[in-house]
């Protein structure tokens, strides 16, 4: 009886993990609306900047065209979009964030739009900071189709790679100075360049990809991650 008993759990268990293991992650179980709606043309509002960094607004902006571009969607032109957008009192992308988007399928041709919302973006120790999340709706119905953040840590440390064994406390201070000066330096675009990489890296791939509607089944990361990188 016991024995049978040990089998049953047994079996069970091996149950759970099949279906566990079944239940994975991939693009279309977290992104399904991308796939239903199919979006050609995105437009890329100005981002929320929710920060103290007077320029994560422009600097992030000027980063999202090229990697949704590589994902096989058309985008409408940075230049073009901004300049319309501050004409017609458009550059506040929170005051339409929750409102109807049809204005802006009927003006650029848009499917889609892209809202960014900046939570951080900060010098921390030796690296950059940024908390990062992107919002891309249907200007259709105005149904999310998109909804992932990205938490990431550039750290720029020169010294932590050191291999050395002899370099002494002058050494190690030396490199702290350097990693200092770099971050201080650094204008965070770089940051924004990875934050984007990482977002970008698992939606759903454009109608200029051969990948487009094929993809439903691949392998895809946390909705909402969070990561530490290397410069």
């Amino acid at each position: 009886m016991k024995r049978t008993l040990l089998f049953a759990v047994i079996g069970l268990l091996a149950i759970l993990a099949t279906s566990c293991g079944s239940s994975s992650r991939t693009r279309g179980t977290l992104y399904p609306n991308m796939y239903t709606q199919k979006p050609v043309t995105i437009l890329v509002m100005p981002p929320i900047n929710n920060t103290n960094h007077v320029n994560a607004k422009d600097l992030l902006y000027t980063s999202l065209t090229r990697p949704l571009a590589e994902a096989g969607y058309y985008v409408v032109p940075a230049f073009l979009s901004m300049e319309v957008l501050r004409t017609e009192s458009a550059y506040d992308a929170e005051l339409f964030i929750d409102g109807k988007l049809d204005k802006f399928g009927k003006f650029f041709g848009a499917d889609a739009v892209i809202f960014t919302v900046i939570d951080v973006w900060e010098k921390q120790g030796f690296g950059v900071r940024t908390k990062i999340r992107y919002i891309i709706k249907s200007t259709k119905n105005n149904e999310v189709i998109f909804d992932r953040s990205c938490d990431m840590y550039l750290d720029l440390s020169s010294y932590a790679n050191s291999s050395k064994k002899d370099s002494g406390w002058g050494a190690l201070l030396a490199d702290m100075a350097v990693s200092t000066v770099k971050t201080a330096m650094t204008d965070h675009i770089e940051a924004a360049y990875k934050t984007n990489d990482y977002i970008f890296m698992d939606i759903p791939r454009g109608p200029y990809r051969e990948e487009h509607l094929n993809d439903m089944d691949d392998a895809a990361d946390n909705k909402d991650i969070k990561r530490t990188v290397k410069q």
